[in-house]
């Protein structure tokens, strides 16, 4: 497959992927995952990372950001995390050579209906797996902070997340997502590409806007339902977006 155009359209709601070098997994252990949440929690003193879902599997991250049109928030806030939990982890294992395979990617989510689908789809990732039986037995995801905010060290910006999807008050939220988890368990949720490979995800005229806002980069992508959605795609296959992140040395 060809390699993808890097672009950064502002001011959308992305979510993010990124797995461990060659699939090994890396983040197996408890302590690990913990690292990469405590420079989750830097990026956002630093930078403002605006996160409103995440879940660390054992070779793979996944993060819902919301982008206030700061083009270097996304940037930086990556740089750091994925940076200094490589640096952490090869200098306490003594290991050489990268963590993560090649470049993040990235997907353009349209607010409301298609973004709690898209949350229920990170929240289920270790349910799929067959890891655990319930989003509830993996400690390392968002979906504790949305039904059990905490007071202190927040990782989730529970506000904006409300206003993104429509939610009046955080036990909306926090109901919300629990029933939608219920009805994934019990309908057997499986793995939806989509959200990982298109350009974007949405309606017909979000797609078409964003598309709009690519101009001659959105030429070889085209508007397809896949799985009861509607996707901007590569016209040649699944399509993977790379933002640019540089890692420290």
């Amino acid at each position: 497959m060809p390699r993808a155009n890097r672009y950064h359209v502002p001011g959308l709601i992305w979510h993010i992927t990124h797995r461990c070098h060659n699939r090994d997994f890396l983040f197996r252990w408890n302590l690990d995952r913990d690292r990469y949440r405590f420079w989750l929690w830097e990026a956002r003193k630093r930078y403002d990372l605006c996160l409103l879902d995440y879940t660390i599997t054992s070779n793979h991250i996944h993060l819902i950001v919301y982008d206030s049109g700061d083009p270097d928030m996304i940037e930086r806030s990556l740089q750091l995390t994925q940076g200094r939990l490589a640096q952490e982890y090869n200098r306490r294992k003594g290991r050489l050579g990268a963590f993560w395979q090649d470049r993040y990617h990235a997907t353009a989510i349209q607010s409301g209906t298609h973004l709690r689908r898209c949350m229920t789809y990170v929240d289920m990732n270790m349910v799929r797996a067959g890891v655990v039986a319930h989003p509830a037995d993996w400690p390392s995801a968002g979906y504790h902070e949305i039904q059990r905010p905490p007071k202190r060290y927040r990782l989730l910006d529970l506000e904006k997340m409300m206003e993104l999807i429509g939610a009046t008050s955080h036990q909306e939220l926090a109901r919300c997502q629990e029933d939608r988890i219920r009805e994934a368990i019990a309908n057997r949720h499986q793995r939806e590409a989509h959200w990982t490979e298109a350009v974007a995800v949405g309606d017909d005229s979000f797609l078409s806007q964003v598309a709009e806002r690519l101009g001659t980069r959105a030429r070889h992508k085209r508007i397809v339902q896949r799985d009861s959605v509607s996707v901007l795609e590569e016209e040649s296959g699944p399509y993977r977006l790379y933002l640019p992140v540089k890692y420290p040395v």
